[in-house]
């Protein structure tokens, strides 16, 4: 088994991505032979009853998480919550899945949503370079 640092979780529902703010995370990559990772998220309690409803319904989800450090590519996750705990001020989410191959990478699509908004030479470069550094969410 592989321990990474979670460093930002996303829940990609149909039409909208729920940002899931993280006092701290963590995923692990079993390594087994069914390819299953686990992600925990340790956020706030405000989500509690989104993610309860989730498990209610022993639905998939599919979440966007990066790991290590901010500037990675975000990775794809289909997965279930196996366990949803309340504490004092937080919650604990556990998310067992898989990863899921993307066609298209981050920078790609960053590069493509650029060119659309009209930019070229200096100033693509410049906002290409500083983006993808932030990572800011593509819709």
């Amino acid at each position: 088994m592989k321990t990474f640092k979670l460093v930002s979780l996303e829940v990609v529902e149909d039409d909208r991505i729920i940002e899931v703010p993280l006092t701290n995370g963590l995923i692990i990559n079993k390594e087994d032979e069914k390819s299953t990772w686990l992600l925990e998220a340790y956020s706030e309690q405000s989500l509690y009853d989104y993610f309860k409803k989730i498990t209610d319904e022993n639905r998939e989800i599919i979440v966007q998480a990066i790991i290590t450090k901010r500037e990675n590519d975000p990775a794809f996750f289909q997965t279930k919550i196996t366990s949803l705990k309340k504490f004092e001020h937080h919650i604990s989410v556990l998310f067992e899945g898989r990863l899921r191959r993307t066609k298209v990478n981050y920078s790609e699509l960053l590069l493509e949503s650029l060119l659309q908004n009209g930019l070229s030479g200096d100033e693509l470069l410049r906002e290409f370079k500083e983006k993808i550094k932030r990572k800011p969410r593509l819709t």
